[in-house]
């Protein structure tokens, strides 16, 4: 059942130690199928680079276990809430990323004082309240944010990212603790300012709708 989707599931999830935003067990990503509904999701307790496409489990919307001979991960309710309420939403991922984890610890939002967070972000990257693990309470404080940023800090917690595919939700994930460390750093050095709204909105508007093509640069023309 859904063979190439646990695999992509599966290759998701090692991308996150590869990329450093997990240690050990934790951590997690998951994928929806449009057609079925379902969600495939990494395992409980699993070491990553002892995992394959067949330890991914498969579960539906209300959380039964359709396929998999291990436990869905702990974080499964928090994903499901979000699913439930947004078919755009193809992919949710966990982390607990050293730098934004950081910011998280603190219950402040990483404020929107570089391009790099106007460019991805289009705006500080915010934290929402501490939530139980393993309850729908965490899938509450994304969907506060899920309109404004494809980032969410938990406080007290860690990182969850979504993502109308794998790979951007894995690409949000990676640039949210880019940016943390970078800002982290800053914040020794001295005091941080966001950039006015117009530049946070400039960019953004470039990067959403010019990055990658002809028009990247202004005086450039194909």
């Amino acid at each position: 059942m859904l063979e190439e989707l646990k695999a992509d599931v599966c290759r998701g999830n090692l991308e996150l130690p590869r990329h450093g935003l997990v240690t050990w067990t934790s951590g997690n990503l998951s994928a929806r199928d449009p057609e079925t509904g379902l969600v495939v999701i990494k395992p409980s307790g699993m070491l990553y680079d002892t995992m394959s496409p067949d330890d991914m489990v498969v579960v539906d919307l209300d959380g039964r276990v359709v396929e998999g001979h291990r436990g869905p991960s702990s974080d499964t309710a928090s994903h499901l809430y979000v699913y439930r309420r947004r078919e755009d939403i193809r992919s949710i991922i966990h982390t607990h990323s050293t730098f934004a984890t950081a910011w998280a610890a603190t219950g402040q939002d990483i404020p929107c004082a570089l391009t790099a967070v106007a460019d991805e972000f289009g705006g500080p990257i915010p934290c929402g309240d501490y939530a139980q693990i393993g309850t729908e309470q965490i899938g509450e404080q994304i969907m506060r944010f899920i309109d404004e940023c494809p980032a969410v800090l938990l406080k007290k917690h860690g990182v969850f990212t979504v993502g109308t595919s794998i790979e951007k939700a894995v690409k949000a994930a990676v640039m949210v603790e880019d940016v943390a460390r970078t800002l982290t750093y800053a914040t020794m050095i001295g005091q941080i300012s966001p950039l006015p709204q117009s530049e946070i909105d400039s960019n953004h508007d470039r990067y959403t709708n010019r990055y990658g093509t002809a028009a990247a640069s202004q005086g450039v023309t194909a």
